[in-house]
């Protein structure tokens, strides 16, 4: 290897021709590199020019003109390593270098030679570097010795050869990797808050088959405030709920806990999702006025065959019918909760039998590239074709919107189906209504109905004999204190026996404890100690409804 050639081409050394006076030559260049090291100078050499750096003792010291490469390369306290020709030979390595890594032998290949290239992941670049002439870098690699360096390589223009300069970079991995494990710990306590406060196990009503998926975010991604949830409201209604705090980490779990805990005593009440809304959006003020969440409430009435929902700025529900057509549930929606000053209102959606509703977070729609709404059409196209059982169409959706376990935002995803039921199956869930109208002698009837109803229904005679006394006291209850219209309704499902009495007047009937000399006050107390579980709700028309269950035997 002729160093000399590679010496007079490295940055600074073609300088040094230009800035010498009478006795800074090429041919003296030349003959000044070619100098063994340890050679004496030359007499025209003894007195070195003068330059602006000073040596330990005060003299003027070499100016960077006055040394040559391999001093400079010499000199520095980064490894720094020449290879020459297309089996990269060695050619020379620093004081550095031998130090860090250890003696290298000079013409032996690298491959051989430096097995820590190898390690650095440096030797695949070398020929890329001499076929291209252009540099490469290989940033933070650690090596067996348990240092980390960054490392370029770069051609020797002109020369079949490249330079190899290696940063030391330990303390900087080493930094890095603590605040890594720092962040991977707070997120795995993010996520591990939020799964906790996400249902465990989701409640399975009568009518409905539903299934719910949460995926967090990627390790680059903060756990996020997402959350779903289900909750039976008896007389085999049900509340669905989704929403999204849009913060992250630890603080938005447990705004979202807040926010789900409230949320389920809210539906206790049997409240209007409208005004479930109303009662969420105070509290999310009240609980933290810079954290915003979106949500949407909806309610479910085998009976009605549709969702009544309300949506504080959260995404709208999208319903597959049977025949795979998608419907978008539109307006009402109010702005997220926490902002205030909005009456929000609640609008309905069909979900007959057959059909599907499917009610998510931005996560799974939401893309830098495209608009929002091209999220939630992909998502409308991707939900036509997916068919099979709740939690299979939570997978497929979430394939076909291409969420990964690097996905840049966290999902949640909550299925609904209303299976439509034929044959045998079938015969387990019926309807039976009677108006009731007329005076005092609308009791006797309702008894003689229920009385029918249940026993073509093949009950025991013991739980028929409970549901016509639990008929007789509903309908005494709203013949006293209600007003008309009056209405009785009997249902029985694969797991239970409903009785629900409406009528028109709004004031909620409440258990009390009646004296031995009172001659009313006694219908509730029968009814809660005879039934599974009883309760009452006002009606949209302004009237209520009261209701009890008995549950089916196994």
């Amino acid at each position: 290897m002729n160093f000399t050639r590679w010496s007079a081409r490295l940055p600074g050394t073609q300088r040094r021709a230009a800035a010498r006076d009478d006795r800074s030559s090429v041919p003296a260049a030349r003959a000044e590199y070619a100098r063994p090291e340890g050679a004496p100078a030359q007499p025209d050499d003894a007195a070195p020019e003068p330059s602006g750096t000073d040596t330990a003792e005060g003299l003027p010291g070499p100016a960077l003109d006055d040394l040559s490469a391999r001093e400079i390369l010499g000199r520095l306290p980064a490894p720094v390593a020449l290879l020459h020709g297309p089996d990269h030979r060695v050619a020379y390595v620093n004081d550095a270098y031998e130090a860090a890594f250890g003696p290298r032998p000079p013409g032996v290949p690298a491959a051989e030679a430096m097995p820590e290239l190898d390690r650095l992941s440096v030797l695949p670049l070398l020929d890329q570097v001499l076929r291209s002439g252009t540099p490469r870098t290989v940033k933070s690699r650690r090596t067996t010795e348990g240092g980390s360096y960054t490392v370029t390589c770069t051609p020797i223009a002109g020369e079949d050869g490249v330079l190899v300069y290696a940063a030391d970079v330990t303390d900087h991995a080493e930094a890095a990797e603590r605040l890594r494990t720092s962040e991977r710990r707070h997120r795995e306590t993010a996520v591990t808050l939020q799964r906790s406060l996400l249902p465990q196990e989701l409640e399975q009503p009568d009518d409905l088959r539903i299934a719910a998926t949460y995926q967090p975010g990627g390790t680059d991604a903060a756990v996020g405030g997402d959350w779903y949830d289900v909750i039976t409201l008896g007389a085999g209604r049900t509340a669905l709920v989704i929403g999204d705090v849009m913060g992250r980490g630890v603080r938005a779990a447990a705004v979202m806990g807040q926010l789900r805990t409230a949320v389920r005593a809210y539906a206790r009440l049997d409240l209007p999702p409208h005004e479930v809304i109303q009662l969420l959006d105070v509290l999310a003020a009240e609980i933290d006025a810079s954290q915003i969440a979106t949500c949407v409430y909806a309610v479910h009435d085998p009976n009605e065959g549709q969702l009544v929902y309300a949506s504080a700025g959260h995404l709208p529900i999208l319903v597959r019918d049977e025949d795979g057509t998608v419907q978008r549930a539109a307006d009402p929606t109010g702005p997220p909760l926490g902002t205030g000053g909005w009456v929000h209102t609640s609008g309905t959606i069909a979900l007959p039998p057959g059909s599907t509703a499917v009610l998510y977070t931005d996560g799974l729609v939401e893309r830098r590239s495209e608009d929002i709404d091209e999220g939630v059409a992909s998502l409308a196209r991707a939900l036509a074709g997916a068919k099979g059982s709740p939690q299979v169409v939570c997978d497929r959706l979430i394939r076909s919107l291409g969420v990964t376990a690097e996905h840049d935002d966290d999902v949640a995803v909550l299925v609904v189906q209303h299976p439509a039921r034929t044959g045998a199956n079938a015969e387990l869930f019926h309807n039976a209504a009677l108006d009731l109208l007329g005076g005092i002698e609308a009791a006797p009837r309702a008894r003689a109905f229920a009385t029918g109803v249940l026993t073509s229904w093949r009950f025991p005679v013991e739980l028929r004999d409970l549901g016509v006394l639990a008929t007789s006291e509903l309908v005494a209850n709203s013949l006293q204190h209600g007003t008309p219209p009056m209405r009785l309704g009997l249902r029985r499902t694969d797991r239970r026996l409903i009785i629900e009495v409406t009528d028109g007047d709004d004031h909620l009937p409440r258990r009390r404890q009646a004296e031995p000399a009172d001659e009313a006050g006694r219908g509730i107390s029968i009814i809660a100690s005879i039934a599974t579980s009883w309760g009452s709700r006002r009606t949209p028309g302004g009237g209520k409804a009261v209701w009890c269950e008995f549950a089916l035997p196994q």
